[in-house]
């Protein structure tokens, strides 16, 4: 396929750098978004001749891409980025995006089946499978129209596992890289999937020349399934002699940003009516401390084992009843699959029965709040005296690299070894399994518990490992591992 837009440089993502709401009057308004690849692609500035290739995601997207012709959006719409926003059949996204990326392939790398009812790879799996491959295919067109003889394309994670090597097909000429964000899922696990569908998966990212994780641990769990799916000499042992380079690029905090928006009078104002929620002002060891969480509630991030540990630490504990406050924003995700929306309600319940169970007419054990705000989350960042991140599984898990870098007075955190920080954090963190109740509460009693000094002194070095690869550093270091 002959190449028609010329650009040097091209993303890839199921979400591109812009969203659009049409509004009752006919017009369109935009939104920037924000994220790593906003910043890493920023980074490499205004002359670079990029272009982000991304999905239209609602009616507003689609009526900016039908204005648009089918092309390139308008530049200003996202902060001068050039933007291919593709119109993927309503039907067509939804079987790859919520029946294949978020119902299987998400629930395979972060290990969440029930197994004995789940998964069940029939008719109508395949029917949706063929949804994804055309999801994947559209998107290595797009990129084989778009690109320059030798452009460098970086593709993005588990929603275009299949474009790589659609896309070497098409254009040969191109550098390829491929980023998962997830984890990726061992062996024994990762063959749950049908045979010929792991085989795909595999040789989908192998169609790249750079296939990158976040983690060693996930890089190596990638190379153990295609020695156990595709054959012991797959990927080559010796990357020069061929065939796809695995890359371990451990995504950071944005230290600068985040220092600098948790400080703006929006920050501030949420800064102040938190300390009304939590109430109980005082000094020293009469100020109520403060545990806090900030996720989306996505199964793998083990909200409700969270406010179960918690629970257990006012049981155990009976000395900090009316000294703590559990702040937990848990912000709904992925509503329109019944699981997500079932396990939302379950975080509400759990959190009303904790309350019930403990409360005063003075102390509200968990404050919870379920409406996404950022300058709210950066609040309870900077008040934070334990951090408590404990995914089932998760890729990195940023929430556990930025509290540390905008606390105000250094907090404790308890992390899950199953996030991907771990491998950074672990050695300054409180470490928790997290499976265990009662480990947990444990670990939150010791983070309470720790002298100011420790405390401080572990933040200090847990946020000089969470900013080592800011995020235009990890996008750069993509397009160098790719002679970009």
């Amino acid at each position: 396929m002959a190449s028609t837009g010329g650009a040097e440089v091209l993303v890839a993502s199921n979400r591109g750098p812009v969203s659009y709401d049409l509004r009752e009057d006919g017009s369109l308004h935009a939104k920037r978004g924000g994220g790593g690849l906003v910043s890493g692609l920023s980074a490499i500035g205004p002359d670079a001749n990029a272009v982000w290739v991304c999905a239209a995601l609602g009616d507003g997207d689609r009526e900016a891409v039908r204005r648009a012709g089918g092309g390139r959006l308008p530049a200003g719409d996202s902060g001068g980025q050039q933007v291919r926003m593709l119109d993927i059949d309503a039907d067509v996204f939804s079987d790859a995006y919520n029946g294949i990326a978020n119902s299987v392939l998400w629930f395979v790398h972060h290990m969440l089946y029930q197994t004995p009812l789940e998964p069940v790879f029939d008719a109508e799996f395949r029917r949706r499978w063929e949804s994804y491959q055309a999801y994947n295919r559209a998107f290595a067109e797009a990129l084989a129209q778009e690109a320059a003889e030798g452009a460098v394309v970086v593709i993005q994670d588990y929603h275009l596992a299949l474009a790589p090597r659609m896309l070497r097909r098409l254009r040969p000429d191109l550098r390829i890289g491929h980023f998962s964000h997830t984890p990726w899922a061992p062996p024994d696990y990762f063959r749950l999937l049908p045979d010929d569908i792991a085989a795909e998966l595999l040789t989908g990212i192998l169609g790249a020349d750079h296939a990158a994780f976040l983690t060693r641990r996930w890089a190596d769990a990638f190379v153990d399934c295609c020695h156990a799916v595709l054959g012991p000499g797959i990927p080559a042992a010796d990357p020069s002699s061929g065939g796809t380079r695995i890359g371990v690029h451990g995504l950071g905090a944005d230290a600068d940003f985040l220092r600098k928006r948790s400080h703006e009078p929006d920050v501030d104002e949420r800064m102040r009516a938190l300390r009304e929620e939590i109430g109980g002002e005082g000094t020293g060891d009469a100020r109520r401390r403060t545990i806090v969480r900030v996720d989306r509630t996505e199964l793998s991030k083990n909200i409700v084992r969270g406010l179960l540990a918690y629970r257990q630490l006012l049981e155990d504990h009976p000395e900090w009843r009316e000294r703590v406050v559990h702040v937990a924003f848990a912000y709904p995700s992925r509503q329109d699959l019944s699981v997500y929306r079932d396990y939302t309600a379950e975080v509400q319940r759990v959190a009303d029965e904790i309350n019930a169970a403990y409360g005063t007419p003075g102390w509200t054990p968990v404050v919870l709040h379920v409406k996404d705000d950022f300058a709210r989350s950066l609040a309870a960042y900077r008040l934070a005296d334990v951090a408590l991140v404990n995914p089932i599984r998760d890729g990195m898990n940023l929430v556990a690299k930025e509290i540390p870098v905008v606390s105000d007075e250094g907090c404790v955190l308890v992390l899950s070894r199953e996030a991907g920080a771990y491998e950074e954090l672990g050695e300054d963190a409180v470490v928790v399994n997290p499976y265990d109740i009662g480990g947990t509460a444990e670990a939150l009693a010791q983070a309470l518990a720790m002298p100011v000094e420790e405390r401080a002194e572990r933040c200090k070095r847990l946020a000089e490992a969470a900013t080592a690869l800011p995020p235009a550093r990890w996008f750069l270091e993509q397009l160098e591992a790719l002679g970009g």
